[in-house]
């Protein structure tokens, strides 16, 4: 098993909070790509370490989808593009989402609420929980949504097994993915046009008391679980206290299921991804 081998300590990264407004020129995508229409490729910005304000990371998805849309329209390239992130806590709700699945009074919620145009119910952001918002033309890929709603499932289910050996399932009827009767991932998306936004929010390391004050996704006497309880869980079960079994920090786990994510997501949509770093962005300072 990949975590409890290794006899290295691990150490804990800062988490950085984005509170100061960030201008749509600090993340570029590259819309009229000149290369290789065979080559696949996905335009990936990195921000896994820092802690997006939501609005901010839904504006970024809609300016994403505008543009490609009107490349579509004149002709040009549509890459695809993949935002990876953790939110400041938040609570966001689908077009239809009910305030019947609200264990508070809306005028004194504990966190912003956002109503979105995605599908499904309420759910949670937070830190350590990592956000992957795909914003990508699936008429480069199937234009179906059950097999992009699966497909999303399908990454979760890869990276969990191969970075930390989870066998995590689907329930059927429901989306999103599974370990028992706990969600560890919820999957909402949006669709315009063919182009598809919104994403998946995998429980790496959070704090999941939050969820408790509301019914996560509509599904009453159903438990939300996280990648560290899980793995906390085994470890105190093969262990009994007779050997040390290495968990790694909080902050290199959610690195450890980065990486994961962003592997299976290449796999399964059979795609290069080229990270780009916030950075990076910051100083080629091109526009949307």
């Amino acid at each position: 098993r990949r975590l409890s081998q290794s006899k290295s300590q691990y150490y804990s990264r800062p988490v950085l909070t984005m509170s100061n407004p960030v201008s749509k020129s600090s993340l570029s995508v590259s819309l009229n790509s000149s290369a290789d229409p065979d080559s696949r490729t996905c335009e990936c910005f990195d921000l896994h370490n820092e802690l997006i304000p939501y609005g901010k990371a839904w504006a970024w998805q809609k300016e994403l989808v505008t543009q490609k849309k009107a490349s579509i329209q004149s002709g040009g390239d549509c890459p695809d593009t993949l935002i990876v992130l953790q939110h400041q806590p938040v609570y966001t709700m689908g077009t239809g989402s009910s305030e019947e699945y609200l264990n508070f009074d809306m005028k004194n919620a504990p966190f912003d609420v956002h109503r979105t145009e995605r599908g499904g119910e309420v759910t949670y952001h937070g830190p350590g929980q990592l956000v992957m918002y795909p914003i990508i033309n699936l008429r480069n890929h199937k234009m179906d949504l059950h097999w992009y709603l699966r497909s999303l499932e399908e990454v979760v289910l890869r990276a969990l097994l191969s970075a930390f050996s989870i066998k995590a399932s689907r329930l059927e009827g429901f989306t999103g993915v599974w370990v028992g009767d706990e969600k560890l991932a919820a999957i909402g998306i949006r669709v315009s046009r063919w182009i598809a936004y919104h994403g998946l929010a995998l429980n790496v390391t959070a704090d999941l008391t939050p969820f408790q004050w509301i019914i996560p996704c509509g599904l009453r006497n159903r438990g939300v679980g996280s990648i560290k309880g899980i793995l906390g869980e085994a470890s105190s079960s093969i262990n009994c206290g007779a050997v040390d079994v290495l968990i790694p920090g909080e902050c290199h786990l959610v690195d450890i299921t980065c990486d994961a994510l962003i592997e299976a997501f290449e796999e399964v949509f059979q795609l290069e991804v080229c990270r780009k770093p916030l950075t990076e962005a910051f100083l080629r300072g091109k526009s949307f």
